[in-house]
């Protein structure tokens, strides 16, 4: 007791009345709350794997459910402290009239965040209870980590100079104490030394916890859910589960499918409406002989089947190891949208209902139709952020608290889609089921803010991840490190390529299982090799033992082998230093070649899919095509507005998807000529009668020969009932200086010099693998002028990637190895770069704890874009909202009238957002010194913080050296007084950017 008999319980505040809902809310009463939460998060939300985990922690069955709600609701318990308690002046005043005083001057000028004083109140409180070094060394960063950040030890004591008045005298002490046991005996602890756990739970499962907590203190911090309680007798624990129960029917929150019977052999057919093929019989086999939960690599050739083979092995991993859900990650945000319907329609054959819990989670999910048809019925924009909750229990980060509070009183409907709750900021992952980019998973393995809300949100889930040789080496540094966590957090993985090279394969394997062996290195002494292809890998380490189990298996395609014709249309390839015209004059000549191949080629009809390398090489093949084919062309890449993009890409996987044309089925246009960049490359259901493509590294040339004759039954044009691809973007051997000539000469010669290649694709690729990949290339169209798919896919890609340069043609050995040595360089270098931003660094990775983990700020804490240029080296670029200016008023993109001042009314939000552009890398600089949101923008929270780029009624705008024009056929373009290249976006790569304004474009 304090002075005067009062109960220092009923004035130490946790929320003032201002932020409480008009009256003062006890920390008591805030940590009950959290308890209560914690309690009803374990019962409908938890999966039974993380329980069993827990139970363990805890001491036995039945005992994790009381130790998981004391360490949510403990959480806050550093808010008893001067430091905290002199922040209201209303609720400072009660509190000194009890009798907890502060030297005011002193606590004033000394900071102590209320998340490092709980770390040093558990550390005072918890040795007088007799619990161990080792229980509270975990335990208390769980505490200091709240708030999205994990401090070191040192960085939770309070400051000498404040000389002790930032934590208070003895009757401060004995007030937290009593706070603490009030906690624990309301939760139904005798004491607490009972609280006290028996096992230390690996890192990763302690950081899984942290991002438990985090959502149960995020739940209850909502005070339209859980007012201020202001008087001591009104808290209680039962009152505390009342008001839970009555916020957790409100916000709708659900997990997934709780406790899962393992299918049997007739369900695939139950899921999918036919049998399996032998690789997917293989690939559930495999997910059934696993002892543990581990890894399955999965290698087999595109439209196999690969993702039906994985979600069912979900099914049997989650239903044998007790996941509650699944997080599928796609190398895209345009290959996400596609899986997301596959995804809910396999969860949909489980039960109906779950299927409307399956969320999309990228940044342009908005423009998805079927996520948008989802939604409907809530009344709350679905891309409202939501964010963490600062000192007083608001939620101040990237001042995201002010969206969500203007919506507070409002009475929504509920939506059909997942829970509201879940639609926040960094909040997706924890959705029982995600379709989304595979960013999300290197999110979690960023040394970023509130990274624990990721790991939880992987966690008690299975992941799948697709086209995972897609992953660059920068990007491997976050893949194989968010591979390790998940091994140690015990996550069954499955990894699916139609093209892991051999090397990559070890790297995600060793990762895994270093993770599973807590080890800061691990290397598999002897890792099988598939003996066939398709192949499966399965890797686990079983309960009790730190030996891996390691198993290689193979069976035969679904379908034969078949002969695709290789053919190469070289092209010159201007040198440094070239004259603008000259450059411009082979570029018109590349184009007019193809213009005249797919004139002779599609003469009797047929599809086309032509995929350049850069947007620029894209565009302009596109206008000479459309001179010739008119309307039977389209074009896709990265710098249409996303809204068109979105609506072209629906187009074509209308018009040339699996179904479109099977067995005599109308929908399959008699000519179609689809001209794409990267987009086109992997996980993109199209099939095309004849590819044209650039030279590309052999794995992703492999990947879109992918889209050729895809599906059997297709009815093609007789002339083009034979695979072939067309090979360009590479010299001839006959290729004069290009400063003389336009000629591209002869196909390259094996025993001549090495070919050229466009500065653009080396500067994506490197030399290195485009001169691997033209070497098989040309020696196979200096034989057989073939290649057997896909029987020899694992040969050519092992080859591509191999070590020595015996399979590179005699003479270009020389070039080859330089380039070798260059690439080799570059990539030591870009890997690099990631150390700086993992989660751990070199020599931690066998950490006990999650002390000190965030040891240094990582840029990107705030949108998903600013972290994914973390994760993708930069390769995001810059976006930019595309509004017009007519002289008097701002119109969006569609031509529909804003404001003088560019205010946006709801009705047309999606209209204006529909307008956004990814800018190149090149150009981000300039954008952020020259674009501005428009006036009316700035009180907008979705706007606010987003650069407009003011487009004339001609389309055009000038960007520092750069005048760029869009138009709604070519998108975005570009023309400069000379010529040089950037980084793409989402694989578009490289980018020239030309002097010239084509004819007909205002300058």
């Amino acid at each position: 007791m304090a002075a005067d008999g009062v109960d220092p319980l009923g004035v130490l505040w946790g929320k003032s009345e201002e932020k409480a809902g008009g009256r003062m809310n006890l920390l008591l009463s805030h940590l009950l709350d959290t308890a209560a939460v914690a309690e009803r998060i374990w019962d409908a939300f938890l999966a039974p794997s993380t329980r069993r985990v827990l139970d363990g922690i805890a001491g036995g069955p039945g005992r994790g459910r009381r130790l998981f709600a004391w360490l949510c609701g403990v959480h806050d318990c550093g808010k008893a402290t001067p430091a905290f308690q002199r922040m209201w002046p209303k609720g400072a005043a009660a509190v000194r009239a009890a009798g907890l005083g502060w030297h005011e001057p002193t606590v004033a000028h000394c900071r102590w965040r209320h998340d490092r004083a709980g770390a040093y109140v558990l550390r005072e409180i918890l040795p007088q209870a007799r619990w161990c070094e080792e229980q509270i060394a975990w335990v208390w960063p769980l505490v200091a980590g709240h708030h999205g950040a994990f401090p070191d030890l040192g960085a939770t004591r309070p400051a000498r100079r404040a000389r002790g008045q930032l934590e208070g005298d003895e009757r401060w002490a004995a007030a937290r104490k009593r706070l603490v046991e009030r906690l624990t005996v309301e939760l139904g602890f005798d004491d607490l030394a009972a609280v006290e756990p028996v096992g230390v739970p690996p890192r990763a499962v302690q950081l899984h916890l942290s991002g438990l907590i985090v959502m149960a203190d995020w739940i209850a911090s909502d005070e339209r859910h859980f007012p201020g309680i202001d008087r001591l007798p009104d808290v209680s624990m039962e009152r505390a589960r009342a008001r839970t129960g009555e916020a957790w029917e409100r916000l709708g929150l659900r997990g997934g499918w709780g406790r899962l019977d393992e299918p049997g052999p007739e369900a695939f057919a139950d899921r999918f409406g036919h049998g399996p093929r032998p690789s997917q019989r293989l690939v559930m086999d495999a997910a059934r002989r696993m002892s543990a939960p581990g890894l399955l690599v999965v290698e087999a050739p595109m439209g196999e089947g690969k993702t039906k083979a994985a979600l069912m092995a979900a099914e049997i991993l989650a239903a044998r190891f007790g996941a509650d859900g699944v997080f599928v990650g796609m190398p895209t945000q345009a290959t996400s949208d596609p899986m997301f319907g596959q995804v809910r329609q396999w969860i949909g054959a489980l039960d109906e209902a779950l299927a409307a819990r399956v969320a999309l989670l990228h940044g342009k999910r908005m423009f998805n139709k079927e996520w948008r048809d989802l939604l409907e019925g809530g009344g709350q924009d679905p891309e409202a952020p939501f964010g963490g909750v600062d000192e007083y229990g608001e939620c101040p980060d990237d001042d995201l608290y002010v969206a969500a509070a203007s919506n507070r009183d409002a009475q929504r409907p509920a939506a059909r889609g997942p829970a509201e709750w879940f639609l926040g900021a960094k909040r997706g992952l924890l959705c029982p089921f995600v379709v989304g980019t595979i960013d999300q998973l290197l999110f979690a393995a960023t040394r970023t803010k509130h990274v624990m809300l990721r790991m939880a949100g992987l966690a008690g889930k299975v992941v799948v991840l697709d086209e995972v040789h897609a992953a660059d080496v920068y990007m491997s540094q976050f893949l194989t490190e968010g591979l390790r966590w998940l091994g140690q957090a015990r996550v069954p993985v499955v990894l699916l390529s139609a093209t892991l090279p051999p090397r990559q394969r070890r790297a995600l394997i060793d990762a895994y299982l270093a993770g599973a062996a807590s080890c800061e290195e691990f290397t598999t002494a002897e890792l099988p090799e598939p003996q066939g292809y398709p192949s499966v890998t399965s890797a686990w380490v079983a309960p009790g033992s730190l030996r891996p189990q390691v198993r290689a298996e193979a069976c035969e395609g679904w379908r034969a082998d078949r002969g695709v014709a290789l053919d190469i249309m070289p092209e010159a390839i201007p040198g440094r230093g070239v004259a603008r015209e000259r450059t411009e004059e082979a570029q018109e000549k590349a184009d007019a070649s193809i213009v005249g191949r797919l004139r002779s080629e599609l003469a009797e009809g047929g599809c086309a899919l032509v995929i350049r390398n850069t947007v620029h090489r894209a565009q302009t093949l596109f206008r000479a095509l459309r001179e010739e084919f008119g309307e039977e062309v389209l074009l896709l890449h990265g710098r249409l507005a996303v809204g068109p993009r979105a609506d072209r890409t629906e187009r074509c996987l209308r018009l040339l998807g699996g179904a479109a044309g099977r067995d005599g089925t109308e929908g399959r246009p008699g000519r179609l000529i689809v001209v794409a960049t990267q987009l086109a490359e992997q996980s993109f259901d199209v099939d095309a009668d004849l590819l044209i493509t650039d030279i590309a590294p052999i794995d992703l040339l492999l990947q879109r020969i992918g889209r050729l004759h895809r599906h059997d039954g297709v009815q093609r044009p007789r002339r083009l009932r034979t695979p072939l691809v067309v090979i360009t973007g590479l010299s001839g051997a006959g290729e004069e200086d290009a400063k003389e000539t336009s000629r591209g000469g002869s196909r390259p010669d094996p025993a001549g010099p090495a070919p050229r290649f466009l500065r653009a694709s080396e500067a994506i690729y490197g030399r290195h693998l485009l001169l691997r990949s033209a070497a098989l290339v040309t020696i196979a169209c200096a034989g057989q002028a073939e290649w057997s798919v896909p029987g020899q896919v694992p040969a050519l890609v092992a080859s591509g990637y191999g070590s020595a340069d015996e399979e590179v043609p005699a003479p270009w050995r020389a070039d080859a190895e330089k380039a070798r040595t260059e690439w080799e360089k570059a990539q030591e270098e870009r890997a690099d770069k990631a150390l700086g931003f993992l989660l751990t660094r070199r020599g931690d990775k066998e950490g006990a704890t999650l002390a000190g983990l965030h040891y240094a700020a990582v840029p990107g804490e705030g949108s998903d874009d600013a972290v994914g240029a973390v994760v993708r080296d930069g390769e995001f670029g810059a976006e930019v909202v595309l509004v017009v200016h007519d002289g008097a008023t701002y119109r969006t993109l569609c031509g529909k009238a804003l404001t003088v001042n560019g205010d946006v009314p709801d009705a047309l939000l999606d209209d204006v957002l529909g307008g956004t552009v990814r800018l190149p890398v090149a150009w981000v600089a300039e954008a952020e010194r020259q674009l501005r949101p428009l006036p009316g923008w700035l009180g907008h929270p979705r706007l606010r913080y987003t650069p407009a780029l003011v487009l004339d009624t001609g389309g055009c705008a000038v960007l520092g050296e750069h005048r760029l024009h869009y138009d709604e056929m070519v998108g975005l373009s570009a023309y400069t007084v000379s010529v040089t290249t950037d980084r793409g976006t989402e694989g578009d790569g490289a980018t020239p950017t030309e002097s010239h304004a084509p004819t007909g474009i205002p300058t």
